[in-house]
């Protein structure tokens, strides 16, 4: 199946990471380990995901005009990711994203969505024309809600197909749980959409079902280190995680979302795409970062075939 371009809608963020041995209690000051910046934010991330394995990206944002939001478009270009359609907000400044990653590689994050905030339904009108019978879109929710249920419409009306990221958990309404192609919570995101608490393959499955009768068409429910569980056209498939030693699980979830996009939007079958997401995933947590974690082409297939001989 030839494949199309990918339009990525979401957040451009500023990340700026400190490691430590611990997070620290409320009211703790601690002394943490080495700081560094990366460019982030779930839209950005999943867009650098998705152009490192091979797919046509054009990623709407908005940034601020300073020095975050100019280093966060030129880097994003250098990945070969069509910026031509981001929103230069010439009052809110860019948005950033401050995390804390402990010794076992776990994170804790607060974002400032600054220019984020402003992408709203008529800052995208100009997309629209974009948006045909088949595109593939990916979104996330670190923009604004009505930007995303607007978007969704107009694909809905195009038969283009929306992958939504429901992160950070929110509720969502139900014109947007009817519209959509794939949605791909994880735990926690899937136990607020559910209101049942999801921990394992069993209760994954229970989660997903719910979703499919609220309208959604096809869940994937990644679940860490026990995998993902998809349902999808009426079947449940189950991948497991893959064993790694993790160092930063900051952009895990973006890479398997980009990966995943980039493998439908290649007509791979499902329980392809999945180990393909999972496979790009479990690179990007042997890796410090958010964007710079995210795997190349030749990377998974290397990756499969190192696999494969273990079998």
């Amino acid at each position: 199946m030839p494949k199309s371009r990918i339009i990525v809608l979401g957040s451009s963020n500023t990340d700026m990471v400190v490691q430590t041995e611990r997070f620290p209690k409320p009211g703790e000051t601690i002394l943490g380990g080495d700081f560094f910046m990366n460019q982030g934010g779930k839209g950005a991330n999943q867009a650098v995901a998705a152009a490192r394995l091979g797919g046509d990206v054009l990623f709407v944002t908005s940034v601020g005009n300073d020095i975050f939001g100019k280093t966060a478009l030129h880097a994003l270009q250098k990945e070969g990711v069509d910026v031509s359609y981001t929103r230069i907000d010439q009052g809110t400044p860019s948005g950033v994203a401050v995390i804390t990653i402990d010794r076992n590689g776990e994170n804790n994050i607060v974002v400032a969505p600054g220019a984020n905030g402003a992408l709203l339904p008529d800052e995208v009108r100009h997309v629209e024309d974009l948006i045909q019978a088949g595109t593939l879109i990916l979104m996330q929710l670190e923009i604004p809600i009505q930007t995303v249920e607007h978007i969704i419409s107009k694909a809905a009306h195009r038969g283009a197909k929306v992958i939504l990221n429901p992160a950070p958990a929110q509720t969502l309404s139900q014109n947007i749980l009817n519209k959509i192609y794939l949605l791909t919570p994880n735990e926690e995101e899937a136990s607020l959409l559910t209101g049942i608490p999801v921990h394992d393959i069993s209760s994954a499955q229970l989660a997903a079902k719910i979703l499919v009768e609220k309208g959604v068409q096809n869940v994937v429910i990644t679940l860490g280190s026990k995998g993902a569980l998809a349902l999808f056209e009426g079947t449940y498939i189950q991948v497991p995680a893959q064993k790694v030693m993790a160092v930063d699980t900051t952009a895990a979830g973006d890479v398997f979302n980009g990966a995943l996009a980039v493998a439908l939007n290649e007509g791979q079958p499902i329980p392809d795409a999945l180990t393909f997401a999972s496979q790009a995933a479990a690179i990007a947590v042997t890796r410090l970062g958010a964007q710079s974690s995210s795997p190349y082409r030749n990377e998974i297939e290397k990756y499969y075939q190192t696999t494969q001989n273990q079998i």
